[in-house]
């Protein structure tokens, strides 16, 4: 029981604090008389439907509520009408019953009673309905009113206005969690194989399951934005011809939509703003949400993985859609707010290393246990491949600082499914110490900011030097060369979802995110970008010559470097945002794929560079490298397995590396890779040489003779936008060749042969 605090000095809550009437009738015990409970398991969490004893059919719920004092859980009939049943047996924390005759489809939530005082992080209000943590599905959507929120938003002192408690019901402003009969038949995923391609091999394509497939022609209007739209034969197609190895889908845990946005007549259309992590987002079911959206999901992904691609879904296990002490009470606050978040030594607060007002509390065992659960589910029984983890950082934090010791690396390192599947870090938070960018331990990949940043700035003409440049093409061994850590731990990337577009990236110079409903103040204004003389859409030929010429630079860097690369949606056929770089809330034309720039010839022919780059990458393991380059001789004739070229032909000195340069010359030797095939042979290939030019003008290049190779074929050359003619142009070494203005040379290295 909490004692009295008197009123200090400087003390900030009111002298009192009255509880606002019940609305609509609502009070403590009210409006029970569900179905008799019986005592049940306390596991598994969540609502499991089965046949009890006697062999009676119905739903087992379990909820962990540390410090509780009761729990209901409330059905809910097709009309509204609630029946409120108490959870009366309790076991280490877990609140559970078993329910006869609920099955699969009863929508349901939960009222959790406790103390309401949020001085000391205690928030627990009954009037609010509150989702199932474990829900498997979800549905409805949560709504604008203020019902939906544990305290009174208006109160006068705005600076207490948390902590009075709201009494008036939520029930009808919430969505409510589904009962799913999910007892897999033994024959569900018989037809199913995972690819389980070598992370060497992974090609990444990010996208967002609704803008992907929302103005697809090819996908029938009824599963367009939909998970059944993107296993559909035409979506499924476009990765094919594409040549990725894996999708990596925008958030698809079931999440809310911010007030402010909905204030605004807008949406979260990115999704990170997670509030069930079981339940795929119902909003991109086309099946229906009442369990449906759960089998449409399992769909999706064995046609994905018939098709040789991967599933690898972004999670936002840092933060919830509840936000700061001013947000809704929609789940986790509502059932054991001091056990679920971390709280400031001021309980009332928030501890936000995330910049949405909340951070889990992952060292807390049962938090934990959420979150390698839900792990666990979307492996084993949705058959997803992989995770990249929003504000992974967020999550390595001990108490207070990041620990690659922490509990949730640990658990994860130690984990039987866990450990198998791709893991890649978002490896920063906005905390203090959050910037952790190579210091993820083995098993982990990470998205590589460096590269991005490299790479922009040298076709920019910003690298003071080309030493970081050198490290990012031949996969970033200064940041991952330890701890049997390979190349493979580098996610490459030039665009993400978060930033502009690659077409924006070489058409604008500042942010256009007026439409956001912000005053262009969101978006970072490190863009790292250039217009190319223009800003914005232009009708000067010359200027959309050069940006298309510019894409191509780009994708052919990204697609010929060490590592593992990532593409975004729509970026291989031009796809624009109007230069708005934080499209989290354009649910609209802004943040969909516009598949009509298929049908403009450049457009198209940027897609055939990008396939054409990814079928070179797949048939060329010297493209591939599972090992760091070690730069020694391989024999006694002197070649090495990574050199680098001056426009003279010549190696490059330490000088050269501290100098300011506009063309790199990256010789790559398929002499002898490090490892062997699947039957222990020796892996061999071709030998290229890459050469990136980025200044205004041409350069004459010297081609390097002997032992480095006799002759040269062109492959790629970025300068033309069609492939069709120019490579195949065999040059003898030792003379020099003049790379284009702005281009990039792909040759490969070869015996002599007359040019």
């Amino acid at each position: 029981m909490r004692a009295a605090v008197p009123e200090a000095v400087g003390d900030d809550r009111p002298a009192s604090a009255p509880v606002p009437a019940a609305v609509n009738g609502h009070r403590p015990g009210h409006d029970r008389g569900g179905p008799p409970v019986w005592p049940g398991a306390p596991t598994p969490l969540g609502a499991r439907f089965r046949v009890g004893p006697d062999g009676v059919a119905g739903t087992n719920f379990a909820l962990w509520a540390g410090g509780a004092e009761a729990v209901e859980v409330c059905l809910f009939d097709a009309d509204g009408t609630e029946r409120r049943c108490p959870l009366t047996e309790l076991t280490h924390e877990i609140w559970h019953g078993f329910v006869p005759g609920v099955r699969a489809g009863q929508r349901y939530g939960f009222r959790v009673h406790g103390r309401w005082d949020p001085w000391t992080g205690a928030r627990w209000n009954h009037a609010k309905l509150l989702l199932d943590p474990y829900a498997r599905a979800v549905d409805g959507d949560f709504t604008l009113p203020g019902e939906v929120y544990g305290h009174v938003r208006d109160w006068p002192q705005q600076s207490v206005a948390d902590t009075v408690r709201d009494d008036r019901d939520s029930a009808p402003f919430v969505p409510k969690g589904v009962v799913v009969h999910d007892e897999a038949p033994d024959d569900e995923w018989v037809d199913d194989r995972r690819p389980k391609t070598p992370w060497a091999d992974t090609v990444i394509y990010e996208l967002h399951v609704r803008g992907f497939t929302k103005l697809h022609p090819g996908i029938p209007e009824e599963l367009r934005g939909t998970y059944a739209g993107l296993g559909h034969p035409a979506a499924v197609e476009h990765l094919q011809r594409l040549g990725v190895t894996a999708v990596e889908l925008l958030p698809v845990h079931q999440f809310a939509h911010e007030d402010h946005l909905l204030r605004r007549g807008l949406r979260n259309y990115w999704g990170y703003n997670s509030i069930g992590y079981f339940a795929p987002h119902a909003g991109y079911a086309a099946s229906g949400t009442a369990g449906q959206q759960v089998g449409e999901f399992k769909a999706m992904v064995r046609a994905l993985h018939a098709a040789g691609i991967e599933v690898i879904l972004d999670v936002v296990y840092n933060h919830t859609a509840e936000a700061g002490e001013l947000g809704p009470t929609l789940s986790l606050r509502g059932i054991d707010n001091r056990g679920y978040y971390r709280l400031q030594n001021d309980a009332r607060r928030y501890a936000d290393y995330t910049g949405c007002g909340n951070t889990l509390h992952v060292v807390q065992p049962n938090v934990l246990r959420l979150i390698t659960d839900s792990l666990r589910y979307w492996v084993t029984e949705m058959g997803v491949d992989g995770f990249r983890f929003d504000l992974a950082a967020a999550l390595a934090r001990s108490m207070h600082d990041v620990d690659m010791l922490s509990p949730f690396l640990a658990v994860i390192a130690q984990d039987p499914v866990l450990r198998r599947v791709k893991l890649i870090a978002e490896p920063w938070d906005v905390g203090s110490g959050g910037y952790q960018v190579g210091a993820f331990p083995p098993l982990w990949t990470e998205w590589n900011d460096h590269y991005r940043d490299a790479v922009r700035d040298f076709w920019r003409g910003a690298l003071p030097d080309v030493r970081d440049l050198g490290y990012r093409l031949s996969g970033s061994s200064d940041l991952y060369a330890w701890g049997g850590r390979r190349p493979y731990a580098s996610v490459n990337f030039v665009t993400a979802h978060d930033g502009f577009t690659l077409r924006d990236l070489v058409s604008y110079h500042q942010k256009q995110n007026a439409a956001n409903g912000e005053g262009n103040r969101d978006g970072t204004n490190d863009n790292r970008s250039w217009n190319c003389g223009a800003e914005g859409e232009t009708e000067d030929a010359g200027v959309n010559a050069l940006r298309r010429r510019q894409l191509r630079n780009l994708v052919t860097t990204l697609l010929l470097s060490t590592g593992v690369p990532m593409l975004v949606a729509g970026d291989e056929m031009g796809r624009t945002q109007g230069g708005n770089n934080n499209a989290y809330c354009q649910d609209n034309e802004v943040g969909w794929v516009d598949w009509s720039l298929l049908e403009d010839p450049g457009w198209r022919e940027l897609f055939r560079l990008t396939s054409r780059l990814l079928a070179l990458r797949h048939a060329h393991p010297v493209l591939r490298r599972r090992a760091f380059f070690s730069g020694r001789p391989q024999a006694a004739d002197g070649l090495r397995d990574l050199a680098w070229f001056t426009p003279r032909g010549e190696e490059m000195t330490q000088q050269d590396w501290y100098a300011p340069a506009s063309t790199v010359g990256l010789y790559l030797s398929g002499r002898d890779i490090p490892g062997r095939d699947a039957r222990g042979a020796k892996i061999t290939d071709d030998s290229f040489l890459a050469v990136l030019h980025a200044a205004d003008t041409p350069v004459d290049f010297t081609l390097p003779g002997p032992p480095w190779a006799r002759t040269y074929e062109l492959v790629v050359d970025t300068s033309r936008e069609s492939q069709e003619d120019g490579p195949g142009t065999v040059h003898r070494a030792g003379g020099a060749i003049t790379v284009p203005a702005r281009s990039v040379l792909l040759l490969k290295a070869g015996a002599a042969k007359n040019p």
